[in-house]
């Protein structure tokens, strides 16, 4: 069973940055960070397949958001510059062996870290 854990979430100020991390047990996995805003359903904002060689992003976060991995170091990362108030929410990365065509879909996940809060606040 694949293990994901993610960190670097907290409170940040409007326009502020901040880098999430996604730790996996193992690499050959293309990962995806969604964003979970309070009452409303995970949405998927970036993905990266499992070499790193295809990124994506959702139209809300191009731009500001960028997505890396270290495959050394079995981690997934999302710089998040420019931070907005409506980025606040919980950010989880999950994982599939391909999905590059419905990576959005929380249906074409099949592994789940247990998620990291952000709030974008002044």
């Amino acid at each position: 069973q694949l293990q994901l854990v993610e960190s670097g979430g907290g409170l940040v100020q409007p326009g502020g940055s901040l880098r999430l991390s996604c730790a996996t047990s193992g690499w050959a996995y293309a990962i995806t960070w969604f964003h979970q805003a309070p009452g409303k359903e995970r949405e998927g904002v970036s993905y990266i397949s499992s070499y790193g060689g295809n990124t994506d992003y959702a139209d809300s976060v191009k731009g500001r958001f960028t997505i890396s991995r270290d495959n050394d170091k079995n981690t997934v990362y999302l710089q998040m510059n420019s931070l907005r108030p409506d980025d606040t929410g919980v950010y989880y990365c999950a994982a599939c062996r391909q999905c590059a065509a419905n990576w959005r879909r929380t249906s074409a996940q099949g592994h789940w870290g247990q998620g990291t809060q952000v709030t974008v606040s002044s």
